[in-house]
Order: C-alpha cells, then sequence, then structure tokens
C-alpha cells in the first residue's frame, strides 16, 4: 500500500497494541497511513491511567500516523451518514465520523468489521482480518 492513502478503524490499531502480526505488518509496510481524530479519542477513552494515555500517545507518534482532525466537512458528512444509514443499519455516530474521515481525506478505510461500513456506498473500505 505505497501510494494509498489509508485510514485505520479503531480496531486494527488495537490488534496491533495486543500484539497481533497481521495487523502489525500491514501498518507497517503502509507509507500513507492515519486515523481520525475519533479513533485517537477511543484509544485514549481506554486507557486505566495517564501512563497508558502517554504510552498511546507515544505509540501513535512512534508509528507515523496522520492524525486527521474533525473539520466542518467531516461532521457534515458524518452528519449525512447518520441520517441515511442509523435506522435502517444501525452506523453509530464513532463510525460515520470515521467513515466521513475516510471519505472527506480520499482514504482507503481498513477496518475489522465490515458491517459497521458496509451500507455507505461510496466509501472505499477493505476488510482487517485477524
Amino acid at each position: 500500500m505505497k501510494d494509498i492513502n489509508v485510514l485505520f478503524d479503531t480496531d486494527v490499531l488495537i490488534f496491533l497494541e495486543r500484539g497481533n502480526f497481521k495487523a502489525k505488518t500491514l501498518v507497517e509496510k503502509t507509507h500513507h497511513k492515519g486515523i481520525s481524530t475519533q479513533t485517537q479519542l477511543e484509544l485514549l477513552q481506554g486507557a486505566r491511567s495517564k501512563k497508558e494515555q502517554k504510552n498511546i500517545t507515544d505509540f501513535l507518534l512512534g508509528m507515523d500516523f496522520t492524525i486527521y482532525p474533525l473539520t466542518e466537512k467531516v461532521g457534515h458528512r458524518a452528519l449525512i451518514y447518520i441520517e441515511e444509514y442509523a435506522l435502517g443499519h444501525g452506523l453509530r455516530a464513532a463510525d460515520a465520523i470515521i467513515a466521513a474521515t475516510a471519505s472527506e481525506n480520499n482514504c482507503v478505510l481498513i477496518g475489522a468489521n465490515q458491517k459497521h461500513y458496509k451500507a455507505i456506498a461510496k466509501l472505499v473500505f477493505k476488510p482487517f482480518k485477524p
């Protein structure tokens, strides 16, 4: 994945953090890798101490992830996704923000749970199988 902008879903980073070899290989071989600020929030929320929060922040910096911000365009697209897909497909706000971040930044979204995103027609999604 040399010249493709990739946005990783939170679950891939959790697999990576837990030592999953496939996740490690995928992230390391991806040149243009990013995450949504929503993913950063989810990872930090899962920390049980300030030390764990610092470790997460250091990890993200050390892996050279681009952290895409929550812009007005991302928020607007996430709102559209919720209006279109929440009732019929169960799309949740956090997943809508991550999908919108990928769409607005022309990224391929890679995640382990395809059912979260399969309804979003124009989203380029590649499943990760741990």
